[in-house]
């Protein structure tokens, strides 16, 4: 027993073993949304239930899965750089809207954050996690850096932000169709400013401009948020 133990003590300890079975569970999540058709069956949400399934039910210490964060922080470049050229495929696009996509950027961010403001204060929610989830509608490199100057707590906004991505790629679809949304630069900023990166993954699949118009607005809606946390913190 004590040497299967001591196997899989090292097979979880490699950080392929945490890369392997993350890749494994968003490519089960992948088959099952394309099966069912459903938004509710959102590929991340079923990765993220089937990998704590798996650290519960086998003993397996999170810090040993976690290692595998290093191998797929690997990738995280060459999708941003995906994104870029999405946008600069797009940039006669941005040309012809510059002012629409500046004012929508900053209605989104001026919504979001006045509105997590507000609902603090409505709840009686002290500073620190008014700091932490302010942030939460722009991608977790910039909502966790505005946390932590601010005063929050950066575990708190990195699952804020991960729920509003999750919330944003669910409902996306569904609320463009509600509200008629049929222009296509629209669509994409709305999403990238509301859910950031996840919502941009659905943004994607929707069509080409509304991914690009999405991955565009992270970075203006980023830029605006660490303007306005100043403001609010």
């Amino acid at each position: 027993m004590s040497g299967i133990s001591s196997v899989i003590n090292e097979l979880t300890s490699s950080p392929y073993f945490g890369a392997g079975i993350s890749a494994a569970a968003f490519w089960v999540g992948v088959k099952l949304n394309r099966k069912l058709r459903t938004p509710l069956c959102n590929p991340l949400v079923i990765a993220v239930v089937l990998v704590a399934g798996v650290l519960l039910i086998f003993h397996i210490p999170y810090d040993s899965y976690d290692v595998g964060g290093t191998v797929i922080d690997m990738f995280l470049a060459p999708a941003t750089a995906c994104l870029a050229v999405a946008v600069y495929a797009k940039k006669q696009i941005l040309k012809e809207y510059w002012l629409p996509v500046l004012a929508g950027c900053a209605a989104g961010s001026a919504a979001s954050m006045g509105s997590v403001y507000l609902m603090c204060r409505l709840f009686g929610l002290n500073e620190n996690l008014t700091a932490s989830l302010l942030p939460k509608s722009v991608t977790t490199p910039i909502a966790v850096s505005i946390a932590g100057t601010s005063g929050g707590t950066p575990s708190i906004t990195v699952a804020a932000v991960i729920f509003t991505g999750i919330l944003g790629s669910i409902f996306a679809p569904l609320l463009i169709r509600v509200f008629r949304v049929s222009d296509p630069v629209a669509a994409g900023l709305a999403i990238g400013a509301s859910s950031h990166a996840v919502g941009t993954s659905k943004a994607v699949e929707i069509g080409e401009v509304e991914g690009a118009m999405s991955g565009l607005a992270i970075g203006i809606c980023g830029l605006i948020t660490v303007l306005l946390s100043g403001i609010l913190c």
